[in-house]
């Protein structure tokens, strides 16, 4: 018979991983969570928290992960490094999905720089095209004002 080893996840790790992500502070993270308990919450019971490979508290639980707008479930399941592995092992740099990738980067920069400049270059034309009948016509009132016709 085999036996699967379930690697256990870290919550007070994925609790720290989604503050990051989220951009609070323990500090920070501490405060909205206080204002969500309506009771003190220090920095250091975050770091302690975080510490934590299991919280038994479920409202405790509950209240973090909706101030981080995640799900408990999600805090008490997700494995960042299995998600990388998997992510790692299906992405080899030239297809997504299994879908091949045809183009370079360099390429689609080229691409966007040709149609700008072509863009340019038309404008350039269209504006210089317009200048000269306009000297035309500054030369002919000129004409006009010297011979008084």
């Amino acid at each position: 018979m085999e036996t699967i080893s379930k690697k256990t996840v870290h919550v007070g790790r994925n609790i720290q991983k989604f503050r990051i992500l989220r951009g609070y502070s323990q500090g920070g993270l501490a405060g909205m969570l206080e204002e969500k308990r309506k009771k003190p919450v220090s920095q250091q019971l975050i770091s302690d928290i975080e510490d934590r490979a299991v919280i038994t508290d479920e409202e405790l639980l509950q209240q973090i992960a909706e101030v981080l707008n995640v799900t408990p479930d999600i805090l008490k399941t997700w494995d960042i490094d299995a998600a990388i592995n998997i992510y790692s092992n299906t992405f080899d740099g030239h297809s997504v999905g299994g879908q091949q990738i045809n183009y370079h980067p360099i390429d689609k920069v080229v691409e966007i720089y040709e149609k700008q400049k072509a863009e340019l270059k038309e404008l350039y034309e269209t504006q210089k095209a317009e200048l000269k009948e306009e000297i035309k016509e500054l030369r002919r009132e000129i004409e006009q004002l010297k011979y008084g016709k």
